[in-house]
Protein backbone atom coordinates (compact mmCIF):
# COMPACT_ATOMS: atom_id res chain seq x y z
CA UNK A 1 0.00 0.00 0.00
CA UNK A 2 1.20 3.68 -0.98
CA UNK A 3 1.29 6.76 1.57
CA UNK A 4 -1.04 9.61 0.85
CA UNK A 5 0.40 13.40 0.64
CA UNK A 6 -2.84 14.49 2.36
CA UNK A 7 -5.77 12.99 4.16
CA UNK A 8 -9.10 14.16 4.21
CA UNK A 9 -10.80 12.37 6.94
CA UNK A 10 -14.30 13.50 6.89
CA UNK A 11 -15.92 14.51 3.87
CA UNK A 12 -18.80 13.61 1.58
CA UNK A 13 -18.21 13.02 -1.77
CA UNK A 14 -21.52 10.62 -2.06
CA UNK A 15 -23.64 13.49 -1.32
CA UNK A 16 -26.24 14.73 -3.95
CA UNK A 17 -23.86 17.99 -4.73
CA UNK A 18 -21.17 15.81 -6.05
CA UNK A 19 -23.68 13.78 -8.53
CA UNK A 20 -22.55 14.41 -11.53
CA UNK A 21 -18.90 14.51 -11.33
CA UNK A 22 -18.41 12.46 -8.03
CA UNK A 23 -15.80 10.21 -9.72
CA UNK A 24 -13.98 13.06 -11.51
CA UNK A 25 -13.47 14.98 -7.57
CA UNK A 26 -12.28 11.85 -6.46
CA UNK A 27 -9.64 11.47 -9.40
CA UNK A 28 -8.39 14.85 -8.99
CA UNK A 29 -8.31 14.75 -5.05
CA UNK A 30 -6.10 10.68 -5.88
CA UNK A 31 -4.30 12.24 -8.52
CA UNK A 32 -2.64 14.93 -6.31
CA UNK A 33 -1.77 12.31 -4.14
CA UNK A 34 -4.82 13.11 -1.29
CA UNK A 35 -7.27 10.07 0.29
CA UNK A 36 -10.47 10.51 1.93
CA UNK A 37 -13.25 8.93 3.93
CA UNK A 38 -16.89 9.42 2.77
CA UNK A 39 -18.93 9.85 5.97
CA UNK A 40 -22.51 8.51 6.17
CA UNK A 41 -25.66 10.15 8.03
CA UNK A 42 -28.30 8.28 7.02
CA UNK A 43 -28.55 4.61 5.63
CA UNK A 44 -28.45 5.77 1.80
CA UNK A 45 -25.35 7.98 2.04
CA UNK A 46 -23.33 5.38 4.34
CA UNK A 47 -24.44 2.94 1.83
CA UNK A 48 -23.00 4.91 -1.23
CA UNK A 49 -20.13 5.74 0.80
CA UNK A 50 -19.28 2.07 1.34
CA UNK A 51 -20.08 2.05 -2.86
CA UNK A 52 -17.52 4.43 -3.00
CA UNK A 53 -14.95 2.54 -1.72
CA UNK A 54 -15.47 -0.38 -3.99
CA UNK A 55 -14.68 1.45 -6.67
CA UNK A 56 -11.11 2.04 -5.71
CA UNK A 57 -8.29 -0.12 -4.80
CA UNK A 58 -6.93 2.74 -2.18
CA UNK A 59 -7.52 5.88 -1.40
CA UNK A 60 -10.86 5.97 -0.58
CA UNK A 61 -12.94 4.64 2.53
CA UNK A 62 -16.03 5.17 4.34
CA UNK A 63 -17.71 5.96 7.51
CA UNK A 64 -21.72 4.63 8.42
CA UNK A 65 -23.96 5.90 10.65
CA UNK A 66 -26.99 8.30 11.53
CA UNK A 67 -26.52 11.73 11.76
CA UNK A 68 -28.33 13.24 14.79
CA UNK A 69 -29.94 15.68 12.65
CA UNK A 70 -31.61 12.86 11.33
CA UNK A 71 -33.01 11.26 13.90
CA UNK A 72 -35.94 13.58 13.11
CA UNK A 73 -37.91 15.20 10.39
CA UNK A 74 -36.91 18.52 10.47
CA UNK A 75 -34.62 19.99 7.61
CA UNK A 76 -33.51 18.99 3.95
CA UNK A 77 -30.05 19.79 2.62
CA UNK A 78 -30.48 19.38 -1.36
CA UNK A 79 -27.03 19.12 -1.60
CA UNK A 80 -27.14 15.85 0.86
CA UNK A 81 -29.93 14.59 -0.51
CA UNK A 82 -30.90 16.25 -3.42
CA UNK A 83 -34.34 17.93 -4.31
CA UNK A 84 -37.25 16.30 -2.88
CA UNK A 85 -39.05 13.15 -5.11
CA UNK A 86 -42.21 15.16 -5.25
CA UNK A 87 -41.56 18.82 -5.40
CA UNK A 88 -44.91 19.51 -4.73
CA UNK A 89 -43.94 18.56 -1.26
CA UNK A 90 -40.94 20.99 -1.65
CA UNK A 91 -42.80 23.72 -2.41
CA UNK A 92 -45.66 23.46 -0.06
CA UNK A 93 -42.24 23.41 3.21
CA UNK A 94 -41.56 26.22 1.62
CA UNK A 95 -44.75 27.87 2.46
CA UNK A 96 -44.96 26.50 5.44
CA UNK A 97 -41.12 26.97 6.73
CA UNK A 98 -39.96 30.95 6.75
CA UNK A 99 -36.57 30.17 7.97
CA UNK A 100 -34.16 27.16 6.64
CA UNK A 101 -36.37 26.59 3.75
CA UNK A 102 -35.55 23.53 1.39
CA UNK A 103 -33.72 21.55 4.33
CA UNK A 104 -35.92 18.85 5.83
CA UNK A 105 -34.54 15.81 7.20
CA UNK A 106 -35.76 12.47 6.52
CA UNK A 107 -36.44 11.20 10.18
CA UNK A 108 -35.02 7.74 10.49
CA UNK A 109 -34.83 5.54 13.48
CA UNK A 110 -31.48 3.72 14.17
CA UNK A 111 -31.31 0.17 12.19
CA UNK A 112 -28.70 -1.59 14.13
CA UNK A 113 -28.25 -4.39 12.04
CA UNK A 114 -28.54 -2.89 8.82
CA UNK A 115 -25.46 -0.24 10.06
CA UNK A 116 -23.34 -3.57 11.20
CA UNK A 117 -23.73 -4.94 7.83
CA UNK A 118 -22.67 -2.20 5.93
CA UNK A 119 -19.62 -2.22 8.86
CA UNK A 120 -18.36 -5.28 8.36
CA UNK A 121 -16.51 -4.21 4.78
CA UNK A 122 -12.98 -3.93 5.64
CA UNK A 123 -13.02 -0.20 4.13
CA UNK A 124 -15.48 1.09 6.44
CA UNK A 125 -12.98 2.73 9.02
CA UNK A 126 -15.27 4.31 11.51
CA UNK A 127 -19.08 4.63 12.94
CA UNK A 128 -20.78 7.93 12.27
CA UNK A 129 -20.78 10.70 11.85
CA UNK A 130 -22.60 10.39 15.14
CA UNK A 131 -23.50 12.78 18.61
CA UNK A 132 -25.33 15.07 19.51
CA UNK A 133 -26.54 18.69 17.98
CA UNK A 134 -28.66 21.35 19.64
CA UNK A 135 -28.02 24.05 17.04
CA UNK A 136 -31.21 23.34 15.15
CA UNK A 137 -33.60 22.16 18.35
CA UNK A 138 -34.57 22.71 21.82
CA UNK A 139 -36.86 20.49 21.95
CA UNK A 140 -36.25 17.58 24.74
CA UNK A 141 -38.03 14.58 23.06
CA UNK A 142 -35.53 15.54 19.32
CA UNK A 143 -32.60 15.64 22.12
CA UNK A 144 -33.69 12.34 23.40
CA UNK A 145 -34.19 10.48 20.15
CA UNK A 146 -30.28 12.01 19.53
CA UNK A 147 -29.12 10.40 22.90
CA UNK A 148 -31.05 6.98 22.02
CA UNK A 149 -29.26 6.79 18.38
CA UNK A 150 -26.09 8.31 19.60
CA UNK A 151 -25.77 5.29 22.74
CA UNK A 152 -26.52 2.73 19.78
CA UNK A 153 -23.91 3.67 17.79
CA UNK A 154 -21.47 3.46 20.52
CA UNK A 155 -22.52 0.06 21.14
CA UNK A 156 -22.46 -0.79 17.32
CA UNK A 157 -18.71 0.59 17.58
CA UNK A 158 -17.61 -1.75 20.32
CA UNK A 159 -19.17 -4.79 18.45
CA UNK A 160 -17.32 -4.22 15.48
CA UNK A 161 -13.98 -2.88 16.95
CA UNK A 162 -14.21 0.94 15.23
CA UNK A 163 -13.77 4.17 16.48
CA UNK A 164 -16.23 7.13 16.56
CA UNK A 165 -16.81 9.89 13.93
CA UNK A 166 -18.44 12.25 16.03
CA UNK A 167 -20.48 14.85 15.51
CA UNK A 168 -21.13 18.00 18.00
CA UNK A 169 -22.75 21.42 17.58
CA UNK A 170 -23.69 23.38 20.71
CA UNK A 171 -23.83 20.14 22.42
CA UNK A 172 -20.48 19.43 24.33
CA UNK A 173 -21.51 18.98 27.89
CA UNK A 174 -24.39 16.80 27.07
CA UNK A 175 -21.86 15.04 24.68
CA UNK A 176 -18.87 14.73 27.81
CA UNK A 177 -21.10 13.54 29.92
CA UNK A 178 -22.80 10.64 27.62
CA UNK A 179 -18.99 9.89 26.62
CA UNK A 180 -17.70 9.78 30.45
CA UNK A 181 -19.85 7.02 31.26
CA UNK A 182 -19.01 4.60 28.34
CA UNK A 183 -15.37 5.74 26.37
CA UNK A 184 -13.43 3.02 28.57
CA UNK A 185 -15.10 0.30 26.50
CA UNK A 186 -14.94 1.87 23.13
CA UNK A 187 -12.47 1.18 20.75
CA UNK A 188 -9.01 2.24 21.41
CA UNK A 189 -8.42 5.01 20.01
CA UNK A 190 -11.79 5.89 21.12
CA UNK A 191 -12.22 8.19 17.95
CA UNK A 192 -12.59 12.02 16.56
CA UNK A 193 -14.46 14.37 16.62
CA UNK A 194 -14.82 16.22 13.81
CA UNK A 195 -15.49 20.58 12.68
CA UNK A 196 -14.20 20.99 16.72
CA UNK A 197 -16.30 23.66 17.78
CA UNK A 198 -15.59 23.21 21.77
CA UNK A 199 -13.24 24.67 24.07
CA UNK A 200 -9.83 23.96 25.21
CA UNK A 201 -11.35 22.53 28.02
CA UNK A 202 -13.88 20.42 26.58
CA UNK A 203 -10.33 19.55 24.29
CA UNK A 204 -8.31 18.69 27.49
CA UNK A 205 -11.77 16.18 28.57
CA UNK A 206 -11.81 14.82 25.14
CA UNK A 207 -8.46 13.99 24.91
CA UNK A 208 -8.53 12.11 28.34
CA UNK A 209 -11.19 9.91 26.78
CA UNK A 210 -9.04 9.05 23.97
CA UNK A 211 -10.18 11.35 21.28
CA UNK A 212 -8.53 13.46 18.78
CA UNK A 213 -10.14 16.54 16.57
CA UNK A 214 -10.44 17.73 13.14
CA UNK A 215 -10.60 21.07 11.53
CA UNK A 216 -11.86 22.56 7.77
CA UNK A 217 -11.86 24.91 5.46
CA UNK A 218 -13.50 27.33 8.62
CA UNK A 219 -9.85 27.90 10.03
CA UNK A 220 -8.97 29.53 7.06
CA UNK A 221 -10.82 32.34 7.10
CA UNK A 222 -11.48 32.94 10.81
CA UNK A 223 -9.52 33.33 13.72
CA UNK A 224 -12.26 31.16 16.70
CA UNK A 225 -10.08 28.55 16.36
CA UNK A 226 -6.72 29.06 16.86
CA UNK A 227 -6.21 29.06 20.47
CA UNK A 228 -7.66 25.65 20.62
CA UNK A 229 -5.62 24.44 17.93
CA UNK A 230 -2.60 25.98 19.11
CA UNK A 231 -3.90 24.14 23.01
CA UNK A 232 -4.76 20.79 20.94
CA UNK A 233 -1.52 18.61 20.82
CA UNK A 234 -0.45 18.02 16.55
CA UNK A 235 -0.85 14.36 17.40
CA UNK A 236 -4.09 14.52 17.87
CA UNK A 237 -5.34 16.86 15.32
CA UNK A 238 -6.42 15.79 11.65
CA UNK A 239 -7.74 17.45 8.24
CA UNK A 240 -10.68 17.62 6.73
CA UNK A 241 -12.76 19.59 4.45
CA UNK A 242 -16.35 18.52 4.99
CA UNK A 243 -17.00 18.61 1.10
CA UNK A 244 -19.49 20.34 0.27
CA UNK A 245 -19.28 22.91 2.79
CA UNK A 246 -17.26 25.64 3.86
CA UNK A 247 -14.99 25.73 1.46
CA UNK A 248 -11.52 27.40 2.90
CA UNK A 249 -10.63 31.01 2.11
CA UNK A 250 -9.42 30.60 -1.64
CA UNK A 251 -12.63 29.14 -2.73
CA UNK A 252 -14.78 30.69 -0.71
CA UNK A 253 -18.65 30.48 -2.05
CA UNK A 254 -17.84 27.29 -4.12
CA UNK A 255 -18.66 24.06 -3.59
CA UNK A 256 -15.64 22.12 -1.21
CA UNK A 257 -13.77 19.27 -2.62
CA UNK A 258 -11.34 16.98 -0.97
CA UNK A 259 -8.49 18.74 -2.96
CA UNK A 260 -8.86 21.62 -1.18
CA UNK A 261 -7.63 20.11 2.29
CA UNK A 262 -4.36 21.37 0.79
CA UNK A 263 -5.58 24.87 2.09
CA UNK A 264 -6.30 23.76 5.43
CA UNK A 265 -3.31 22.35 5.97
CA UNK A 266 -1.11 25.23 5.09
CA UNK A 267 -3.46 27.43 7.53
CA UNK A 268 -2.49 24.62 10.27
CA UNK A 269 1.45 24.41 9.99
CA UNK A 270 1.18 28.58 10.23
CA UNK A 271 -0.91 28.27 13.28
CA UNK A 272 1.56 25.54 14.59
CA UNK A 273 4.63 27.16 13.36
CA UNK A 274 5.76 24.77 11.40
CA UNK A 275 6.28 23.43 8.00
CA UNK A 276 3.99 22.39 5.36
CA UNK A 277 5.72 19.11 4.82
CA UNK A 278 5.89 18.41 9.15
CA UNK A 279 2.24 18.80 9.45
CA UNK A 280 1.26 16.58 6.20
CA UNK A 281 3.47 13.79 7.61
CA UNK A 282 2.17 13.77 10.97
CA UNK A 283 -1.37 14.36 10.55
CA UNK A 284 -1.36 11.70 7.62
CA UNK A 285 0.50 9.69 10.43
CA UNK A 286 -2.33 10.42 12.84
CA UNK A 287 -5.17 9.54 10.37
CA UNK A 288 -3.46 5.52 9.39
CA UNK A 289 -3.14 5.19 13.17
CA UNK A 290 -6.68 6.18 14.31
CA UNK A 291 -8.35 4.35 11.39
CA UNK A 292 -6.13 1.65 10.75
CA UNK A 293 -5.16 2.23 7.43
Amino acid sequence: MSSPKLFDVHTHVQFAAFKDDADLVIKRALDAGIWMINVGTQKDTSAKAVEFTNKYSEGVYATVGLHPIHTERSYHDSQEFGAFSNSQEFENKKKTESQDAGFVSREEEFDYEYYKKLAQNSKVVAIGECGLDYYRTKNLEFRTKQFDAFKKQMELAVEVKKPLMIHCRQAFSDLIVVLDSRYQILNSPSGIVHFFSGTKDDAKKLMDMGFSFSFGGVITFTRDYDEVIKFIPLERILLETDAPYVAPVSYRGKRNEPSYVSEVARRLAELKNMTMEGVMKITVENARRLFSI
